[in-house]
């Protein structure tokens, strides 16, 4: 069973994951996820800053802040991506997020836009704890390819390594949507709690569009495919969710 735990400075419990991003946030009672989604893709540091800013402006500490969703130029290298994760939770140190036990509430994704992709990574939406003590329960799943995390690398764990065909994608798709579903379920909720799922990958998803991800209960809120990539090399197949009741766009 997955470790659930509380992040009282935030207002949130969190799905234990790896050193970079847990695998799923749930707002605590009395209060709500918010999502705020950029027009524009926000560079890594001005991104922090402007989250900084909403967070300020909303009367919540930077502890609040609870899950991103970022974009990359292109798939990282294995030692790339532990590179740039290093120097992402930095500033998650800095915020009071991340304390001497090295766990890490924020959940996340990082995928890769296969057409105009940014020049660096940059945020390109957020979600946050907001007091409202009449919300609903609202969550966000952390993005997910077709590889187990904390393995010590993705390549020798990938599902399908290197096959593309129907069949492969298919196998990606099972098994990344198995693992929304272990998320969603450590934390109290299942697909129709969902408000959104996207998909993240430049293969063709219509041969299991209809009887993996729509029979699982996983587009009863429609599907945003993304065509992006994963963010590390021959990881093809990427997903998130979340329920929350309030997005915007700045």
């Amino acid at each position: 069973m997955a470790d659930v735990i509380d992040f009282a400075p935030g207002g949130y419990r969190y799905v234990k994951g790896v050193f970079m991003y847990s695998a799923g946030v749930a707002a605590q009672p009395g209060l709500r996820m918010e999502r705020v989604r950029f027009r524009k893709v926000l560079p890594l540091a001005e991104g922090f800053r402007r989250i900084a800013e909403i967070l300020d402006a909303a009367g919540r500490p930077k502890t609040a802040f609870a899950a991103c969703e970022l974009r990359s130029p292109a798939p990282f290298t294995e030692g790339g991506f532990r590179s740039f994760n290093e120097l992402y939770v930095e500033t998650l140190k800095a915020w009071g997020l991340i304390g001497p036990d090295g766990l890490n509430p924020v959940a996340r994704s990082n995928v890769c836009p296969e057409r105009a992709p940014p020049a660096e990574p940059g945020f390109h939406a957020f979600s946050f704890t907001v007091e409202d003590a009449g919300a609903a329960p609202s969550f966000v799943v952390a993005g997910s390819g077709e590889a187990p995390e904390g393995r010590g690398n993705y390549r020798d764990h990938t599902v399908a390594l290197g096959d593309t065909s129907q069949a492969g994608l298919r196998r990606k798709a099972e098994y990344v949507l198995g693992e929304m579903e272990r998320r969603m379920a450590a934390l109290g909720f299942d697909w129709s709690a969902a408000t959104a799922a996207q998909v993240y990958t430049v293969h063709d998803i219509h041969p299991f569009l209809a009887d993996e991800i729509a029979r699982r209960g996983a587009m009863d809120s429609g599907l945003t495919w993304q065509f992006c990539r994963p963010p590390v090399v021959d990881l093809e197949y990427e997903m998130d969710c979340r329920g929350v009741a309030v997005e915007r766009v700045l």
